[in-house]
């Protein structure tokens, strides 16, 4: 079947809007031709149980949601883990998280996770390697084909998966031969998207770096107070009831405002919401001294926040909003909220609105930062290409086309 592959464009995996992947692989859609097998046919569920010894060191797997694989959650000391009974995680295993699995909680174990312990909320299924290679099934796992068999188990939270319902999904199963083509083929596109995530994050980085020096190094830059630039605006929207509010959320570390989920007014307590603005600037006043700031951007218009975010008006006739959402994205800002933050416990920092507004920026000249706003209009506009592009979704793409 090798012959019916063509050639991967990486500029088709990168670029295209709302068809991330289109184009790669063309033609290469070839499960009619393969075999449907259930995994009962190629998978052995392994159930051995070890003792745990308290003077010895173990290494626990973390099974990341939406089949994103498995990493190294921690090393303990036996005697810090209370559940004496564990099961012993093989290189390749096949991992099925029993809550989690219908977010997506399964995946291969990696080398590095060899001899992991889990518990019994966990399953683990060997691979008949003469039929199977389990770098195919980690593939397969991923695609919407598979883990629509999964989510259909369970209807609740606390729906769990069992071993023998894992047992009864069902894949394509080319041969053996052409698994490993298809292996190779995926791990040169994951490859060329990761080298291209790279490459777009370092001028991203580069952009803000030169967009801080601008605020900086302008010799017309003065230090100026808050109040000056900005006012508060209070909760503005009654809630009710049976209405619906789109909320909006800010990320930390720096990382910006995001439309966040759909609530209607009985799934929360507060009384008023804040109607927020393209050019806004919000914070959490619990998480901002760990860089949750930043203007509100146009996909965010009309969303609401709660009270526990005060919303700020700039006064653009001062201040771009450009230019103060570089300066408090910037890791080097966040020590200066510290100062103004509130509450003993490190988690449990507040920034309350009076300490932020007595907090001193540095203003550039207008024309500076026009030249900053010019530039972070490229900036947002690589932001959008790595949305479109986002390896992930490229990758799940590309995996939905060739194994659905």
């Amino acid at each position: 079947m090798s012959g019916n592959w063509q050639k991967i464009r990486l500029g088709d995996v990168l670029t295209r809007s709302g068809e991330a992947g289109a184009g790669v692989v063309e033609g290469a859609c070839m499960t009619q031709a393969w075999p449907i097998v259930k995994l009962g046919e190629v998978l052995h569920h392994r159930k051995v149980f070890i003792t745990i010894e308290d003077t010895l060191e173990y290494v626990r797997p973390k099974v990341k949601l939406h089949a994103q694989g498995i990493e190294l959650r921690d090393r303990v000391s036996g005697s810090e883990i209370k559940t004496k009974k564990q099961q012993v995680c093989r290189a390749s295993d096949f991992l099925v998280a029993e809550i989690d699995a219908k977010m997506g909680g399964f995946g291969i174990v990696p080398i590095a996770l060899d001899k992991a312990i889990v518990s019994s909320h966990y399953f683990l299924f060997e691979s008949n390697q003469e039929k199977l290679i389990p770098d195919f099934l980690g593939y397969y796992c991923k695609t919407k084909a598979f883990r629509d068999q999964v989510t259909a188990q369970g209807t609740t939270n606390y729906a769990a998966i069992r071993a023998g319902d894992v047992l009864e999904y069902v894949m394509p199963l080319p041969s053996i031969d052409e698994q490993q083509r298809i292996i190779a083929r995926i791990s040169t596109v994951q490859l060329q998207l990761q080298k291209a995530d790279k490459l777009r994050g370092s001028v991203i980085a580069g952009l803000h770096t030169l967009c801080r020096s601008l605020i900086i190094n302008d010799p017309d830059t003065k230090q100026m107070v808050v109040a000056e630039l900005v006012k508060q605006r209070p909760p503005n929207v009654n809630v009710e009831p049976d209405v619906s509010y789109q909320f909006a959320g800010v990320y930390s570390f720096g990382k910006g405002v995001f439309k966040g989920g759909v609530k209607t007014g009985t799934e929360f307590a507060y009384p008023k919401l804040s109607r927020i603005k393209s050019g806004d600037f919000i914070y959490p006043k619990l998480m901002a001294w760990e860089g949750a700031l930043g203007v509100v951007p146009d996909e965010c218009d009309g969303c609401v926040v709660s009270p526990e975010f005060p919303v700020f008006e700039i006064d653009t006739t001062k201040v771009l909003p450009d230019v103060f959402d570089v300066y408090f994205r910037d890791p080097s800002t966040w020590e200066s909220l510290q100062g103004g933050s509130t509450g003993t416990n490190a988690r449990r920092r507040r920034l309350n609105p009076t300490d932020f507004l007595k907090l001193k920026v540095p203003v550039p000249s207008m024309t500076t930062q026009r030249k900053l706003a010019a530039i972070r209009q490229h900036q947002n506009q690589i932001h959008r290409i790595n949305a479109q592009a986002e390896s992930g979704a490229v990758l799940a793409s590309l995996l939905n086309k060739l194994l659905s």
